[in-house]
């Protein structure tokens, strides 16, 4: 019988770790649909960049308050778990605080998981504030209501919960030893959870133990559940920041890539020796592509399939877009939301056909996106600045512009007259090239 917790144990750790192995296949093979990516470059640069954004926080503090408060709950996230190594081994040996033997520095660390629990606490009431109190501009969008709103407060009432169980947990044991009861040896310093003692005035040992081992209970359970809500939630950038952000972009903000087969096209073009029929005409990337631009998710490549996995529905692209600040349909956020949707929609329809897509009749652009969203960019990259994480919602609205102009030829009146004025003018007014110098002779 006294083993029975420990299998119980087991068993939900075990069932945990299989869902999300699963989830994290399922997120790899929908990544993996996406064409491949350049990311070449300085890698020196990339590490950096990973070092510096993902791990250093340093895209967060440009808004010092919520940069602040996001360092506070990641920092306590990282910290706080690594007594869920302890709880796991104590769960599956049948110990309580394992790490005890260490002392002091056992002391040090319960007291400083304490603290930041306590921080973690009321930086999440006050994230919770700006979301539901003071109602924050970029909280409000139409792409945040529903389930995005939904989805931003469950996360943080499920940190309030764990961080309260954790200190709950703490709290009871530590009465438990100030009474000397069995298995509960003196062990840890509890700054914050020893505040609790008159909720447990008066209670019974046993009432006292049922506290302490539901709270424990609840807490890893908690944690097993919140690690597998990541894939179904924004929440999904503390696994994925990381790559995102060492796969980022390297190159210059303005500079956009070249698609290859155009390039070796214009070359014949420019080539008066070329045989525009020769096998390896042009370079080695020759050759027509399937589709110029991008329909739908699977047009995309695959870092930009994991853009939109990665992103945290924070809007600060959105709230830096001088295209959504004017009053125009264009949000950097719902072209990532969607992008992920679409993927998501794309992912169960091949879950539902033993890992083969059936065409369903929808795509990205016009079921998701619209064309008013794609033509409103200005291409400013102010939302590829303002990101946290590295995400590039422009590389996607650029992709999908190719579509329309080269696919479709359904580009705006004015970008056609445009592109006419340039093919016969050699410039986008609509001057001959002769008159180009009469102002100066007014």
């Amino acid at each position: 019988m006294q083993y029975i917790p420990n299998f119980l144990f087991a068993l939900a750790l075990g069932f945990g770790v299989w869902f999300f192995y699963n989830n994290v296949r399922k997120l790899i093979r929908n990544i993996k649909l996406g064409k491949e990516a350049d990311v070449s470059g300085d890698r020196s640069e990339r590490w950096s960049n990973m070092a510096r954004i993902a791990l250093g926080q340093s895209k967060m503090v440009v808004r010092p308050i919520a940069g602040f408060l996001h360092i506070i709950v990641y920092v306590g996230f990282i910290i706080i778990n690594i007594e869920v190594l302890e709880i796991i081994l104590d769960g599956l040996l049948g110990t309580h605080r394992l790490f005890a033997f260490l002392g002091g520095t056992y002391d040090f660390l319960i007291a400083s998981f304490e603290i930041l629990a306590f921080l973690v606490i009321v930086s999440v009431v006050i994230f919770w504030l700006r979301r539901n109190v003071i109602r924050l501009q970029r909280f409000l969008k139409p792409e945040m209501k529903g389930w995005p709103k939904q989805d931003g407060n469950l996360i943080l009432y499920i940190e309030l919960v764990l961080m309260f169980l954790f200190l709950t947990m703490n709290g009871a044991d530590y009465q438990l030893q100030q009474m000397g009861a069995e298995h509960y040896a003196q062990a840890g310093s509890f700054p914050i959870s020893q505040f609790l003692a008159p909720v447990f005035q008066g209670l019974s040992e046993s009432t006292l133990i049922i506290i302490e081992r539901g709270a424990w209970w609840l807490h890893i359970l908690g944690i097993l559940f919140f690690l597998n809500y990541l894939y179904y939630s924004k929440h999904l950038h503390i696994l994925l920041a990381f790559p995102n952000t060492f796969y980022g972009r390297v190159k210059p903000q303005g500079q956009f890539n070249n698609l290859a087969s155009v390039t070796n096209e214009v070359k014949l073009m420019m080539d008066p020796n070329a045989d525009p029929f020769a096998a390896d005409a042009g370079t080695e990337d020759a050759g027509e592509p399937e589709k110029f631009g991008a329909s739908d998710v699977t047009d995309l490549n695959w870092v930009q399939l994991m853009n939109a996995y990665t992103c945290t529905e924070c809007g600060r692209c959105t709230s830096e877009c001088p295209a959504n600040q004017t009053g125009k349909k264009l949000s950097p956020r719902k072209i990532m939301m969607d992008t992920r949707d679409r993927l998501e929609e794309v992912g169960k329809n091949m879950d539902a056909n033993k890992g083969t897509f059936v065409p369903d009749g929808k795509q990205l652009l016009d079921d998701y996106i619209t064309r008013e969203e794609l033509w409103a960019c200005t291409t400013c990259n102010a939302c590829v600045q303002a990101c946290p994480v590295s995400i590039d919602p422009l590389s996607i609205i650029v992709e999908m512009r190719r579509y329309l102009v080269m696919e479709q030829s359904a580009a705006p009146t004015e970008l056609n007259n445009m592109m006419s004025n340039i093919e016969n003018n050699g410039a986008p007014w609509p001057y001959n090239q002769m008159d180009r110098l009469n102002w100066v002779n007014e």
